[in-house]
């Protein structure tokens, strides 16, 4: 049968059906959690109806979405071990994606149901963390541990831990600062019953509503965008390994920045020579934790380099190539990509002889590999939607109700959300993934300390040991789930 114009069999049909239900599944479980907090201070405050206020917020995530750039999304990619990345469509890979869907969302369900606001992007990492590890326990040839990217993972668990510090802090700071100068009584009460607050009020709660929806979508929805294009660069890559609406312009720009980047390669190789047939293995060995580089990474670069650059030079559009050859170029692309971006993160591209012409050359080949279809968006926004639309009320009462003592006021539900959309905004340009969920509820609890309104202990308590808790558990479901679906995809359904 044919999918996206490309011969597919019955199997890959079904698993492609599944990843990418699946993928949408944990975006809409993702719309419980981290959705529902955008809309928790507009409902509580009486700013909006519920019905009115997810709307509202399903709107601005889907915009959030479409205008992403999909730096996050290859962000979380990039944790995975560099052989499924560019082996997706193998057994191994099929296992790899349905472990990590499948993990993530048994947690976020769990979470959910308690009325737990834990966080998505955690839940990921830890199930990715958890593939890696298993991937480097069962595969011949590793070294446990080494299935991990633990310099990118450092970064992101950086991220995640700081950013609920940040909300804390700087929603507090902010309640404060607005305290003192702005001196409006009614900005500082609790709602009355049933009633909305005046216009002005309410205009600034929609507003930042609107701009944590926003970020949200431009963050949060990028994480499923990512595993979504892994699944059909798998299972479809005539469709879906480059960017097929590259115009010759955009080809040719990448095969003049391959040329201009050579020379620096071959200079740095310092006489080493490997041939293409073994620069793949050469890169790939590199990518791995444990890589260093030497002479041959350099001279693996530039072989990939006149390799990828001899197959484009006379290619009119991606699409004259066959679909084989377009899958073995993405995943060459890839290779040199990100031997660029290690090198370029060890501080061995200092030279701007040899730095500049890299960079370029990253710039182009992610041009035609690191793309997001517009259908794609549209799906996850979709997706995060709905969820929000069905599952929203558990969160939303844990947020309004049950971390303070006393009912959310207006000054309070408008500070914690300025804090979590800018934070959510800087992660996004940053190409950070962060978590909504602990941004904004620790935002409302620091908001709480700062009006001296008391914390719920008992929910501060839970809070902290789902956020504790949610690393570990998921790097323990990752792995298992993994375990479990590699042995049913290579002995059960036969896939190589």
């Amino acid at each position: 049968m044919h999918v996206f114009g490309e011969a597919v069999s019955m199997a890959g049909a079904i698993f492609l059906l599944l990843a990418l239900g699946l993928a949408l599944s944990f975006e809409f479980v993702n719309g419980f959690h981290d959705t529902a907090n955008a809309v928790a201070t507009v409902i509580y405050t009486h700013t909006l109806k519920p019905t009115h206020a997810v709307v509202w917020s399903g709107t601005w995530n889907l915009i959030g979405v479409l205008v992403s750039t999909g730096t996050v999304a290859f962000s979380v990619v990039s944790l995975l071990p560099v052989e499924l990345v560019i082996n997706v469509g193998s057994g191994a890979g099929f296992a790899m994606v349905f472990a990590l869907l499948i993990s993530a969302i048994v947690w976020n369900l769990g979470t959910w149901y308690l009325g737990l606001p834990a966080s998505s992007s955690h839940t990921l990492i830890g199930s990715i963390m958890g593939v890696g590890l298993a991937n480097s326990l069962l595969a011949k040839g590793h070294v446990f541990g080494e299935g991990v990217n633990w310099a990118q993972a450092k970064n992101v668990g950086a991220s995640l831990l700081v950013s609920p510090i940040v909300g804390f802090v700087c929603a507090a700071l902010l309640l404060l600062l607005g305290k003192a100068l702005i001196k409006r009584p009614e900005l500082y009460r609790a709602p009355d019953q049933g009633a909305p607050p005046p216009p002005w009020i309410r205009g600034l709660l929609v507003l930042t509503c609107t701009g944590v929806s926003f970020a949200h979508g431009s963050n949060d929805g990028q994480k499923g965008m990512g595993l979504i294009m892994l699944i059909l660069i798998g299972i479809i890559p005539g469709a879906y390994a480059l960017k097929m609406g590259a115009d010759r312009a955009s080809i040719t720009q990448l095969v003049a920045a391959a040329d201009a980047a050579r020379p620096a390669f071959t200079t740095a190789a310092g006489g080493a020579l490997v041939p293409a047939d073994a620069a793949n293995d050469t890169l790939s060995a590199f990518l791995k934790t444990s890589g260093q580089q030497s002479p041959a990474t350099y001279a693996a670069i530039a072989s990939l380099d006149q390799s990828i650059a001899d197959r484009l030079r006379a290619t009119p559009a991606f699409a004259a190539m066959p679909v084989e050859s377009r899958k073995t170029l993405r995943t060459d692309a890839y290779l040199v990509a990100e031997s660029i971006s290690k090198l370029d993160k060890r501080k061995l591209l200092a030279d701007p002889a040899l730095g500049t012409p890299s960079r370029d050359l990253k710039k182009q080949l992610d041009k035609v590999t690191k793309f997001i279809p517009t259908w794609v968006k549209f799906a996850v926004a979709l997706a995060l939607g709905l969820g929000t639309m069905i599952g929203w009320k558990r969160i939303v009462v844990t947020v309004g109700e049950k971390i303070g003592k006393e009912h959310l006021t207006y000054a309070q539900g408008a500070s914690a959300e300025v804090v979590a959309m800018l934070t959510i905004g800087a992660a996004d340009y940053f190409g950070l993934p962060v978590s909504t969920t602990h941004v904004l509820s620790s935002g409302v609890a620091g908001t709480m300390a700062a009006n001296r309104s008391g914390l719920q202990m008992g929910t501060l308590r839970n809070l902290l040991l789902a956020w504790v808790l949610t690393l570990p558990v998921c790097v323990l479901l990752g792995a298992t789930t993994f375990a479990a679906g590699l042995y049913l995809v290579l002995n059960v359904f036969g896939l190589r």
